[in-house]
C-alpha cells in the first residue's frame, strides 16, 4: 500500500474509533473493528472508491453491526455482565463533543440505555445525534431508506428518553461540589446524608469488582446510599485487593465528574456520577481491571489534580 493511502486512513482513524466505540461501549472492541477497517481498506480497490471517508464509516459501521449481532455479543449482554469502558478526558476515542447531544452520546449513562436498541436503531442514532450525518447518508451507510433511518433515530430518542434518570449541562463547579460532599459522606459513613443528596429515582450499577457474574443494580436511594457507604468503607480486604491503600481524585471520565481510587500509578476503581438539578441521579461503579485497561494507560501519561483524598 502506497503512503498516500495510509496516510488517508490515518487521517480517519480517531472518527473512526469514535464512531466504532460509541456502537460497541468497548474500546478494546473498537479498536479491532478499526484494524479491521484499515485490513478491508488495504485489500480494496481504492481507484474505484470515490469518497474514502464515506467508504470507511460505512465498512466500520457494518463491522460494528456484526459484532453487536454475534452470538457472543447477544450472550454477554443477555446475561447481564455487560458494561461500558470507561475513557478518561481527552481520549482521542470520546471524538466529538461541540454539542450537547455529542457529548451525552458517549456518557456512561447513555451508552447504557443504547443496550436497549436493536443494532441498527443504534447505529442510526449514533449517526444522527453525534456526527450529524443528514438522514439520506445514514439510509445509505445502513443499507436502509431514508425514511426507515427517520423512523430508527426517532424511536431511539424515545427509547432513551423514556429512562434517561440524569445528566445536566448545570455549572461544573457546583457539580463538584455535590461529588466531592458525596464523597465525604461516604468516607465518613453518614449515610442519612447520601440519601439527602439523591434524587428520589437514583440508581447505581455496578461491576462488583468484576468478579460478579451479573451486574449489581440498585434502585432506591436507601439502597444506593447502603452500596455506596459499603463500596467506600475502608477494609484491610479491600486494601489487598487495591494493592495498597488508594488516594480518591475527582476526573472525567466519559463528560461525568467522576471519583478514581488510585494505587501508586494505577486506577483500580471509578465511580461516575450523574447530576441532575442539584442531585446525584446515577452512579456507574468500574472496578474490574480489563474494563479499566485504556483509562489505565491514559491516567499514566495525564497529570492529575491533587487528590480529594490523600489516603483510604
Amino acid at each position: 500500500m502506497d503512503s498516500a493511502s495510509i496516510e488517508r486512513f490515518e487521517a480517519s482513524r480517531d472518527r473512526l474509533a469514535s464512531l466504532a466505540y460509541r456502537l460497541l461501549g468497548s474500546a478494546a472492541d473498537a479498536e479491532d473493528a478499526v484494524q479491521d477497517s484499515f485490513l478491508r481498506w488495504q485489500a480494496a480497490d481504492r481507484e474505484r472508491i470515490e469518497v474514502p471517508e464515506a467508504w470507511l464509516t460505512k465498512v466500520v459501521t457494518h463491522l460494528c453491526l456484526d459484532q453487536l449481532r454475534s452470538a457472543h455479543a447477544r450472550h454477554e449482554r443477555a446475561a447481564g455482565a455487560w458494561m461500558p469502558e470507561p475513557l478518561l478526558e481527552g481520549d482521542p476515542m470520546l471524538g466529538p463533543a461541540e454539542t450537547f447531544e455529542q457529548r451525552e452520546s458517549v456518557s456512561l449513562a447513555v451508552l447504557t440505555l443504547m443496550e436497549r436498541l436493536s443494532p441498527t436503531e443504534r447505529a442510526a442514532y449514533v449517526l444522527r445525534e453525534a456526527f450529524s450525518y443528514p438522514h439520506a447518508e445514514i439510509a445509505g451507510i445502513l443499507d436502509i431508506s431514508e425514511s426507515a433511518s427517520q423512523q430508527h433515530v426517532h424511536r431511539a430518542r424515545i427509547r432513551v428518553a423514556a429512562v434517561r434518570r440524569g445528566g445536566d449541562e448545570g455549572d461544573p463547579a457546583a457539580t463538584r461540589r455535590i461529588v466531592e460532599e458525596f464523597l465525604a459522606a461516604a468516607m465518613s459513613g453518614r449515610t442519612e446524608r447520601l440519601v439527602a443528596l439523591l434524587t428520589d429515582d437514583a440508581t447505581a450499577v455496578s461491576d462488583g469488582y468484576g468478579l460478579a457474574r451479573r451486574l449489581l443494580r440498585y434502585t432506591t436511594r436507601e439502597r444506593v446510599a447502603s452500596y455506596v457507604r459499603a463500596g467506600f468503607k475502608p477494609t484491610e480486604a479491600k486494601r489487598r485487593l487495591a494493592g495498597g491503600s488508594p488516594a480518591f481524585h475527582i476526573a472525567l471520565v466519559n463528560g461525568s465528574l467522576s471519583v478514581l481510587a488510585v494505587t501508586g500509578d494505577r486506577v483500580v476503581g471509578a465511580v461516575a456520577f450523574e447530576v441532575s438539578n442539584g442531585k446525584v441521579a446515577s452512579l456507574y461503579g468500574i472496578a474490574a481491571a480489563d474494563r479499566l485497561a485504556r483509562l489505565n494507560e491514559a491516567w499514566r501519561q495525564h497529570e492529575p489534580d491533587a487528590p480529594v483524598i490523600p489516603a483510604w
